[in-house]
């Protein structure tokens, strides 16, 4: 019942933030303060009191990369196989790139956070550090060259490597490594702010759903969401089983992959030549069905 609890009050915080963009309550400047709220103080907030405490040879190993990497271009390829034959180039790369481009920081890691243990926390946000430095890329070579876009790769990299939660993540291992001592009121401070990630971020994702009905590419649609709530979860499940990791590193893995398309695929999408339409409803519609999914994963593995 705890877990049902919690995905419930996700889905409610989902809803609220979606009701208050249509009631004008988040109109598009205070989303944006409420999403640098979220962005630049509670997720990197919520990473550093994860991982200031802990050596980075216990959160960081091969099988973790490596198999982050392999779920990672695996889930890719397939969606590129599926959506290959699309007419429309502007729909096909944002078919391709929301199969597997997963909501790490403003879904994933506030829901571990929320729900498992320090251990797994502390490996989700490495997960998040790893998945952004290669979902990211990834997702910006494949806008650019299936729709035809002019942009630049190294550019959109220049951007990751001031990423505020990413600069946090490496604080956080340096300060566990070095083994400094951080004070204790900081930390408590830090922690209280790292709590509001979850309902922050929620608020956020929810006031950037939009949905456009008419325009509904049913099959298109379907394929996103059952490689991304579907195969992607299951081919990591394997993949971590068959690695051997221990218990907080599989349950980490598992729940991130598992987190539904990033709103950040809408922005790339309308950035990069994408059909920023059917993205903004395939991010809607795989977090809605996620709720139902990540209540089986979570259920499993608590």
């Amino acid at each position: 019942m705890e877990v049902v609890g919690r995905l419930l009050a996700l889905l409610v915080l989902l809803l609220v933030g979606t009701g208050m963009r249509v009631a004008g309550v988040l109109d598009d400047a205070r989303t944006e303060r409420l999403n640098d709220l979220a962005y630049f103080v509670a997720l990197p907030a919520l990473v550093f009191v994860s991982t200031y405490d802990r050596d980075v040879a216990e959160l960081v190993s091969p099988a973790l990369f490596g198999g982050l990497l392999f779920v990672l271009l695996v889930t890719a390829a397939t969606a590129w196989v599926v959506h290959r034959n699309r007419a429309e180039r502007r729909r096909r790369s944002v078919a391709v790139t929301q199969s597997y481009h997963s909501n790490l920081g403003y879904l994933g890691l506030p829901l571990v956070a929320a729900t498992f243990s320090d251990d797994v926390t502390a490996v989700a946000s490495v997960v998040l550090g790893v998945g952004s430095l290669v979902q990211v890329p990834l997702t910006v070579f494949v806008l650019t060259t299936v729709s035809e876009a002019d942009a630049s790769v190294r550019a959109e990299l220049a951007k990751l490597a001031k990423n505020p939660v990413l600069l946090a993540l490496v604080a956080g291992l340096v300060v566990g490594s070095v083994g400094l001592t951080v004070p204790v009121t900081a930390t408590a401070g830090l922690d209280s702010l790292g709590t509001l990630a979850l309902p922050i971020a929620l608020l956020c994702v929810g006031a950037s759903l939009e949905v456009d009905l008419p325009n509904v590419d049913v099959g298109a649609t379907g394929s996103v969401v059952a490689l991304k709530i579907v195969l992607m979860p299951a081919i990591a499940w394997a993949t971590f089983s068959l690695l051997g990791v221990d218990t907080a590193t599989f349950t980490a893995a598992v729940v991130m992959l598992s987190s539904p398309t990033a709103v950040s695929t809408y922005v790339f999408a309308n950035e990069l030549g994408g059909d920023e339409a059917f993205a903004s409803l395939n991010v809607f519609l795989t977090t809605l069905v996620s709720v139902g999914t990540l209540f089986v994963l979570i259920s499993a593995l608590r």
